[in-house]
């Protein structure tokens, strides 16, 4: 079992930036694939970024690259999220996964976190 404790999020203005940190605890490897996502209203959950908990073979989508960076410092995996758009607005959500490969897909992953708001204003 992997538990994950979600912090951070919240209202800033468009061009702002935001830090979600992610708290793992639990059964977890060096494969295992820490990833965000996020879900707007009406939308499917969306692939951000993941992380290999050895801190290697980091991806991010193309809608946020160069603009978020996923990272992991001890046992908290972080989202940074810079230049934030009105279209960022979401709750983002962290997420385990103990697939070996991909982990680009809610479907592969087992283990998420509470959720948190992300509202940018313009």
């Amino acid at each position: 079992q992997v538990q994950l404790a979600q912090s951070g999020g919240g209202l800033v203005q468009a061009g702002g930036s935001l830090k979600l940190s992610c708290a793992v605890t639990g059964r977890v490897f060096d494969s295992t694939a820490l990833g965000w996502f996020r879900q707007a209203p009406g939308n499917e959950r969306e692939f951000i970024a993941a992380i290999r908990w050895s801190g290697g073979n980091t991806r991010h989508a193309d809608s946020v690259k160069g603009r978020f960076t996923i990272s992991r410092d001890k046992d908290t995996v972080y989202l940074q999220m810079n230049n934030l758009r009105p279209e960022d607005t979401a709750v983002y959500y962290c997420a385990a996964s103990y697939a070996l490969s991909g982990a680009t897909m809610a479907n592969q992953y087992t283990h998420w976190g509470q959720g948190t708001q992300v509202t940018v204003s313009s």
